[in-house]
C-alpha cells in the first residue's frame, strides 16, 4: 500500500480512526463528519453522501496500527515503545509485569548511583580548585604580610633614628647653654650662626657682652621648653613617645588616608610586589634599599601618600573676568603658561589672544585686569601652545582650520598654515625640537609643521575626527593623538603610516591627551572618565571618575603628580595619579551673571592649566571667569 493511500484526502495527514463511505473512500472520522455538516457530497468523487452512509474501516485501522508500531520500534526509545504498548492495551501477565518492574527498579538504582558519582566528582573538582585558589591567596597574603612587616621595621628604625638625632642636637644645645666652653668639644653646625639667631648676630658664643649672652640663653631655654624637648642620656636614648600630641593637620591627613584606604592599600601592594618581582628578575641576593633603609616600593608609596594627604581642597587666590565691553562672547577654550610661568595666555570664542602677567593678577586684586598683550584673530580659537624655548612665540589653532605662529613681542603672526580643511582642535609645540609643532583637525588629519617652512612636513590621514594632539616631552619623534573613534593613537613620526600602539578603553570621543612624563599619558573623554596609560609598556594604568563630561571640551592639565580637569557641573576636579577618586574640587559660583535669567547650571569649566609642578593652577569657565586656584590642606 502506497503511503499516499494512508493519508486523509481532507487533512492530508495519516488517517486516524478510519471510516469508509458508500462510494469507497476512506477518511478520518472527524474530518468527514465535519465536512458533511456543511455539504452532502463526497470530497473525492462528489457523489451524494450523508452521515448514515459512513462505516468503520476496521481493516485500514489495523494496518495503520501495525505500521505505527513498526515506526515506533525503529525510532522510539524503549520507554516510548513500552508506553505505546501499554496505551494500546496489549495483554501482559502479572509475572512478566513484576519482572519488568524489578528490572526498571534496578536500572533506576544504577542510574542514581552513576549520577551521584558524577555529582561527587564535580564537587571534588570544585573543592580542589577552591583550595588551590585559596592557597594562592594565602601565599599572596603571607607575602604581603612579610612586606608589611619589613616596612614597619624599616619605618620604625628610621623614626627612631630621627628621634635620636633630635635628642642629640637637643643635648648639644643644652650643653652649650650650660657651659660655653663645651662648644669646642662638639664640632657641628652649632659652631656657625644658628637659625635661632639673627643673620647679623656675632654668633651664639660671643662673650663680649655677658648680658646679651645671658638673654640669649634664656631665649633658647624658653624655645626648647616650648618645643617639648626632654633631657635624656644620648648614649641610652630610648624609643620615641608612643602617643605624641597630634596637630589638626595630622588628624586631617589621617582622615584622608582612611577615606581612600582601599585604593592606597592597592597602590602600596602593587608597588611593593612590582619591586619584589624586579629584584627576583635581576637575581639579587640583597634587598635593594635606599639611603634611609627603605625598599624602593615603600619609598615610592611614601611619596604618593605624602603628596596625596597634603592637600584636600582648592583655594581661590585671584580671579578675573575674560570678557570686555566690546566682546560679549566669553568662553575660554584654552589657557596656557609661558616657558617661565611669568605670563599666561587665554583664547576662545572672542577671537582674541590675551596675555596677562601672572604676578600682577595674583598680587594686585582687581575686578578687571588689562592684558599686557592682545592679538586679534579672524576666527574663534580652539587651542594655544607656547614654545618651550622661545618665550615670545606662541601657536594657535582656530575654527577655520588655520594654525598660526605668533610673535608675542611684536603682536604679529610669523607663520600661517592653512592646509586643514576643517576646524583645527589642537596644536602643540615639541619640547625637544622648538621649530616643530603638530596639529589635529576635524578633517581627520594630523599635520606636523616646521616653523622654517611653509608646507607641512608630515601628514597622517586617519578615519575619524582629531580632537587632541600632544608631543611626548622626551622626544620629538612620538605624538599621541586623541580621536573621535574613542581611541588614542600613539605614533612614531619616523614611520607615520602605522601607529606604534592604539590605546582603547574610552567609550566616547577622546577630547584631550597630556603627558605626565615620558612614559605616562593621561586622556580625557566625553564618557566622563580620565584614563592613565603607560606608553612604554602599552598598557592601561588607572581610570579616574568623579567629574561629569558628556558633550563639551572641559580642559585637561597635568603635572608630575596631579591631573586636573573641568566638569559640566561648573567644577574643577583634581586627581592624584595614584588614586582614582578626586583629591579636591572647586565649584565656580555664578554670583555675577550678566543676565539674571541665565541658568547657572548651563555653565561648565572650559580650560585648566597647572603652573609647572607647583600646586597652583589656572582655571576658566564658559562664563568667562578665570580663577587662580591653589591646593591647600
Amino acid at each position: 500500500m502506497a503511503d499516499r493511500d494512508l493519508l486523509c484526502p481532507i487533512c492530508m495527514a495519516v488517517i486516524k480512526d478510519a471510516f469508509l463511505t458508500s462510494c469507497g473512500h476512506s477518511f478520518c472520522y472527524m474530518c468527514i463528519v465535519t465536512h458533511l455538516s456543511h455539504k452532502s457530497d463526497c470530497p473525492c468523487c462528489g457523489n451524494y453522501l450523508t452521515k448514515a452512509q459512513l462505516y468503520p474501516n476496521f481493516l485500514l485501522d489495523k494496518v495503520l496500527k501495525k505500521m505505527s508500531a513498526r515506526q515506533i520500534a525503529k525510532t522510539a526509545s524503549p520507554v516510548d515503545q513500552f508506553r505505546y504498548a501499554l496505551q494500546q492495551g496489549n495483554d501482559m501477565a502479572i509475572k512478566e509485569l513484576d519482572s519488568l518492574m524489578t528490572l526498571i527498579a534496578e536500572k533506576k538504582r544504577h542510574m542514581e548511583q552513576q549520577e551521584s558519582e558524577t555529582n561527587m566528582q564535580i564537587l571534588l573538582v570544585f573543592l580542589h580548585c577552591l583550595r588551590k585558589q585559596k592557597l594562592e591567596e594565602l601565599n599572596e597574603i603571607q607575602t604581603d604580610l612579610q612586606y608589611i612587616k619589613e616596612d614597619i621595621s624599616a619605618v620604625e628604625r628610621h623614626r627612631l633614628e630621627l628621634y635620636r638625632t633630635k635628642e642629640r642636637y637637643s643635648m648639644k644645645l643644652r650643653m652649650l647653654l650650660d657651659d660655653p666652653a663645651a662648644s669646642k668639644m662638639w664640632p657641628s653646625p652649632m659652631d656657625k650662626p644658628s637659625s635661632f639667631f639673627p643673620p647679623n648676630s656675632r654668633g651664639p658664643l660671643s662673650t663680649s657682652n655677658p648680658g646679651v649672652l645671658q638673654n640669649k640663653k634664656l631665649e633658647l631655654k624658653g624655645q626648647m621648653s616650648h618645643q617639648g624637648f626632654q633631657r635624656r642620656d644620648v648614649l641610652t636614648c630610648s624609643d620615641p613617645p608612643s602617643a605624641p600630641i597630634q596637630s589638626g593637620n595630622v588628624i586631617a591627613r589621617k582622615r584622608r588616608v582612611q577615606a581612600q584606604f582601599n585604593e592606597l592599600q592597592e597602590y602600596y601592594l602593587q608597588r611593593r610586589r612590582t619591586g619584589a618581582q624586579s629584584r627576583r628578575l635581576e637575581e639579587r641576593d640583597i634587598v635593594t634599599m635606599n639611603k634611609e633603609g627603605y625598599h624602593a616600593g615603600l619609598e615610592d608609596f611614601q611619596s604618593v601618600l605624602t603628596t596625596f594627604t597634603r592637600y584636600s581642597r582648592l583655594r581661590v587666590i585671584a580671579e578675573l573676568r575674560h570678557g570686555d565691553l566690546f566682546h560679549s562672547a566669553n568662553i575660554v577654550s584654552s589657557i596656557e603658561f609661558d616657558r617661565d610661568d611669568e605670563l599666561f595666555a587665554t583664547a576662545g570664542v572672542s577671537k582674541r589672544i590675551k596675555v596677562f602677567e601672572f604676578s600682577t593678577v595674583v598680587n594686585e586684586p582687581s575686578d578687571v585686569h588689562c592684558p599686557v598683550v592682545e592679538m586679534a584673530t579672524r576666527s574663534k580659537l580652539s587651542c594655544l601652545s607656547w614654545n618651550k624655548y622661545s618665550k615670545n612665540v606662541i601657536a594657535s589653532s582656530d575654527y577655520e582650520g588655520i594654525v598660526t605662529v605668533w610673535d608675542v613681542q611684536t603682536r604679529q603672526s610669523v607663520m600661517e598654515y592653512e592646509e586643514h580643511e576643517k576646524r583645527a582642535w589642537s596644536v602643540d609645540f615639541s619640547r625637544t625640537e622648538p621649530s616643530m609643532l603638530v596639529s589635529g583637525s576635524d578633517d581627520c588629519k594630523v599635520k606636523v609643521w616646521c616653523t622654517k617652512q611653509e608646507a607641512s612636513a608630515i601628514n597622517i590621514d586617519m578615519k575619524a575626527n582629531i580632537c587632541s594632539v600632544k608631543y611626548n616631552p622626551g622626544s620629538s619623534h612620538y605624538v599621541a593623538v586623541g580621536s573621535a573613534d574613542h581611541h588614542i593613537h600613539y605614533f612614531d613620526l619616523r614611520n607615520p603610516s602605522t601607529p606604534v600602539h592604539v590605546f582603547g578603553g574610552h567609550k566616547k570621543a577622546v577630547s584631550y591627551v597630556k603627558f605626565l612624563s615620558t612614559n605616562e599619558l593621561a586622556s580625557a573623554s566625553t564618557d566622563s572618565t580620565l584614563r592613565l596609560w603607560d606608553v612604554k609598556e602599552n598598557c592601561p594604568v588607572r581610570t579616574f571618575r568623579g567629574h561629569k563630561n558628556e558633550k563639551n571640551f572641559v580642559g585637561l592639565s597635568v603635572n608630575n603628580e596631579y591631573i586636573a580637569c573641568g566638569s559640566e557641573t561648573n567644577e574643577v576636579f583634581v586627581y592624584h595619579k595614584a588614586i582614582s577618586k578626586p583629591a579636591a574640587n572647586h565649584r565656580f559660583v555664578a554670583s555675577d551673571l550678566d543676565d539674571a535669567d541665565d541658568d547657572p547650571g548651563s555653565y561648565f569649566i572650559s580650560a585648566v592649566c597647572w603652573k609647572s609642578d607647583s600646586p597652583t593652577m589656572l582655571t576658566a569657565n564658559s562664563q568667562g571667569t578665570i580663577k587662580v586656584l591653589v591646593l591647600a590642606p
